[in-house]
């Protein structure tokens, strides 16, 4: 995903985004509350709704999403908001009492850097991905990049970086060098830039999410998977040794959080790879050991819409091995459906308990170390 307020609001009217949220239940279940920890929200207002508040209080919400819309001069103290609505709610109490930790709710954006991609624009990374890419020291340069965009989040009460983007581009002007978001060529380029952007923010308490496994670097200009399928042809070889290589670096030096993307990639499986059990279980936690916590792309994206309804396409993420689901359509009740869709799939068993279980144990490890 994009993650600008253009792709969303186009989304939300190519999609169907709603207005109308149900309130919470009066008194929600354990499962209730467990459920709304593995959904993202956003909103279409500058600042949070009482809706979201209000789900926020209950204990029914995981994190929120944040684009350009929703930061402004306020955004630090609305966020305060949204962190203390959290810490007086029953799901915080909940999650101490059974693992043990004390946890935050998860307040993140996109802030990748240039002009584009960087919601926070009075702070840095000014340079776009490939520009620190081209940089006579890339590392120093990533370090320097990820410093700024570490001060950016904490000045705005954000303690989750949507970014970087790991895809090595093959062409000039292609998807994702078009706007400079991809550090090179090579994966060592991109290892080189991208690795040191990653450690510069978890050094400073920022959880740094890496995208768009397993890369989205062949994907042609229009090729757009928030708008419409997209299938990459690229052989098992080339995926091996070029596109998922920067995320095996990244894991092994340490990473919270892979979102992975929504193309196809023939060479693995016939299905989107953020859908594929044969992309994120078999790949992405078995051959590269990734034991964190994975976030899905927008849930509303076209690339999946061929695969049901927003109901069937949360049973399918979550199955494939999604611990978190972004309901990114700057709309409350979206995440809502969500949320009562994975409640009633685990009570019906079409979503396993014990997989549903381990993923809440990431989830809670991982907010255990969020900074506010």
């Amino acid at each position: 995903m994009k993650f600008t307020l253009f792709s969303a609001l186009a989304l939300g009217f190519l999609f169907g985004a709603s207005s109308a949220t149900p309130r919470p239940p009066a008194s929600p279940s354990e499962l209730d509350l467990i459920a709304g920890q593995h959904v993202i929200y956003s909103y279409n207002t500058s600042d949070p709704p009482e809706e979201l508040l209000r789900l926020t209080r209950a204990g029914l919400v995981g994190g929120v999403l944040l684009y350009d819309l929703h930061i402004n001069a306020g955004t630090p103290a609305k966020m305060g908001e949204l962190l203390a609505a959290y810490r007086a709610s029953p799901a915080r109490r909940l999650l101490r009492s059974k693992y043990g930790r004390d946890t935050s709710l998860l307040i993140m954006t996109n802030q990748e850097g240039g002009t584009i991609f960087k919601p926070i624009k009075d702070y840095g990374p000014d340079q776009t991905a490939r520009e620190v890419g081209a940089a006579a020291n890339p590392r120093a340069a990533g370090t320097q990049a990820g410093k700024e965009a570490s001060q950016a989040l904490k000045a705005y009460n954000i303690n989750v970086n949507l970014a970087p983007v790991m895809g090595v581009y093959r062409k000039p002007g292609n998807f994702l060098d078009f706007y400079g978001r991809s550090y090179g060529t090579t994966a060592k380029q991109v290892i080189d830039a991208a690795v040191p952007f990653v450690k510069a923010q978890r050094e400073r308490d920022i959880l740094v999410t890496i995208k768009h496994f397993p890369g989205l670097g062949a994907a042609e200009v229009e090729q757009n998977t928030d708008l419409a399928p997209v299938t990459l042809n690229v052989p098992l070889k080339e995926l091996r040794t070029v596109d998922t290589a920067t995320f095996a670096a990244a894991i092994r030096s340490g990473v919270d959080m892979v979102m992975p993307s929504w193309a196809i990639y023939p060479a693995v499986d016939d299905m989107p790879a953020g859908l594929s059990e044969k992309w994120m279980k078999r790949e992405l936690r078995g051959r590269f050991g990734f034991r964190g916590v994975t976030i899905t792309e927008a849930m509303e994206a076209g690339s999946i819409v061929p695969y049901g309804d927003i109901k069937a396409r949360a049973k399918l993420a979550f199955k494939a091995g999604n611990d978190l689901i972004l309901a990114s359509q700057l709309n409350v009740t979206e995440g809502v459906e969500i949320r009562q869709t994975l409640v009633d799939a685990v009570k019906s068993g079409e979503i396993n308990r014990r997989d549903f279980d381990e993923a809440t144990r990431r989830i809670v490890e991982l907010r255990s170390r969020a900074w506010n």
